[in-house]
């Protein structure tokens, strides 16, 4: 095999553990967050129900963490084994960067969780709260971290090359570089998302099924309400987004959108809603168009430039520009049902005014729920496949080329991992989903009430010898 085999192994091999690893982290963000919102209601109205909120869902929270931790292993080798050369020319800012995240997110995360699950009746209220926030709040600074690192090779800023290596001369713009705040407001939104959509859905689910229905009903109103504001922010941030990228990446934004031939001045950039990118011919084989929307959607103006691809070199260009396009199109489309199945839901909460009897007996709205719960995942992974192969083909932006980031293994070797890593990944799968059924088939335990609060320990004062 040739060097470029084991470049397409190695790309493989980060792309299957990336894809598989990403299900968890975003899941965790949310329920994370969830969990923190039903045990401060349960601090302040002492109600018991919100209290077996906490437990059931808790229980998703730790099964989950737990296949991300080990899922994310893989990936963080790949750095040094497959990715030496990147490794070397960027460590000084992705090293300190991923060091950040372990040191201050995760180690904070998984510091707290077994005080979260298992101090129920040995720390007070107020402790126990104290540690859900503080999983919470690690889980969204990791996502944070790791987001930094991946908008830097986006848009690197903040650093000079000197002999091959990366060298940073300022932090702060490092970290605040171009695409930061785009990104980490639109993945941590998209994992919120994904996490009130799985509550909602398995709600949902029992609701359809009439079982626990009052238990449901609450967690389902819950992240209703959330989502009613997560699901159009995220929309509006997906469009911001996507006005940056074509400023800072305008060949990932020609090829997202396939646009080829940039417009004329003072005319608009045609937009196409349907299409099939030829690569090859530097074309379109066929193409439903509006015209100059495209200029409107990518820069707010009738009339704003928009670079084709077909005048961007093709060294330069993306490649499996047909993947980036209907990738887009799936995320930005289940994007838009989401917000119409939101506010949809919500008309109809309101016309019937919230009570249960009603909600359970429209069954097509509660099914749509259930069907909508692998969407979410859909969409995230279709936005990485947008974010990192229309980064391509760099893997530091303008600065370190792909192919010369791979390190010189025998692509035996890459393979071996790789078929090593698929069985494991569905070891891994299979397991959850296992546990994952046998929890769902439980259902929560409406019997449980909350523990009383620990007994306090007086230390007596040392009684003086005559």
């Amino acid at each position: 095999m040739s060097s470029f085999d084991v470049l397409d192994l190695s790309r493989a091999q980060f792309a299957m553990t990336a894809i598989f690893h990403i299900l968890w982290p975003i899941l965790t963000i949310s329920l994370s967050l969830f969990l923190l919102i039903v045990e401060a209601l349960w601090v302040r109205t002492s109600d018991p129900m919100y209290y077996r909120h906490a437990r059931f869902w808790g229980k998703l929270l730790v099964l989950n963490f737990a296949v991300g931790v080990v899922s994310g292993i893989p990936m963080e080798f790949q750095f040094g084994t497959n990715w030496a050369p990147f490794s070397y020319s960027s460590g000084q800012f992705i090293g300190n960067i991923l060091g950040f995240e372990g040191a201050m997110a995760f180690m904070l995360e998984a510091g707290f969780i077994g005080v979260m699950m298992f101090g129920w009746g040995r720390v007070p209220k107020g402790v126990h709260l104290f540690a859900t926030g503080m999983v919470a709040f690690g889980s969204s600074i990791s996502s944070f971290w790791i987001m930094v690192a991946n908008s830097w090779l986006q848009t690197p800023a903040g650093v000079r090359v000197v002999d091959g290596k990366v060298i940073v001369t300022d932090y702060v713009a490092a970290i605040f570089n171009p695409d930061m705040v785009w990104a980490v407001g639109h993945m941590w939104v998209a994992a919120v998302e994904t996490g009130l959509f799985v509550i909602a859905g398995i709600s949902a689910y029992h609701l359809f099924r009439r079982r626990h229905s009052a238990f449901f009903m609450r967690s389902f109103k819950l992240a209703l309400l959330l989502l009613v504001v997560i699901a159009p922010l995220q929309v509006w941030l997906g469009d911001s987004s996507g006005v940056d990228v074509f400023k800072t990446q305008p060949a990932k934004g020609a090829a997202i959108e396939g646009h080829w031939h940039t417009n004329a001045a003072g005319s608009g950039a045609p937009w196409s809603l349907l299409a099939w990118p030829d690569q090859p011919k530097q074309k379109n084989d066929w193409s439903i168009e509006v015209p100059g929307m495209l200029s409107l959607i990518a820069t707010h103006s009738s009339t704003g430039k928009i670079t084709g691809l077909a005048d961007i070199p093709r060294a330069d260009q993306p490649p499996a520009v047909p993947l980036l396009y209907y990738a887009f199109r799936v995320m930005a489309g289940i994007g838009m049902w989401f917000v119409l199945l939101s506010f949809w839901t919500a008309f109809v909460w309101r016309k019937t005014g919230g009570r249960l009897n009603e909600l359970l007996v429209n069954r097509k709205l509660l099914l749509a729920w259930v069907l909508s719960i692998p969407l979410p995942y859909i969409a995230v992974e279709c936005g990485w496949i947008v974010r990192e192969v229309g980064r391509q083909p760099w893997v530091i932006y303008g600065i370190l080329r792909t192919r010369d980031a791979v390190s010189s293994v025998a692509p035996q070797t890459v393979a071996g991992s790789m078929a090593m890593f698929a069985l494991f990944y569905i070891v891994l799968f299979i397991s959850f989903f296992v546990f994952a059924r046998k929890w769902l088939k439980q259902g929560p335990d409406l019997t449980l009430l909350p523990p009383p609060e620990p007994a306090r320990i007086v230390v007596a004062p040392a009684q003086a010898h005559p």
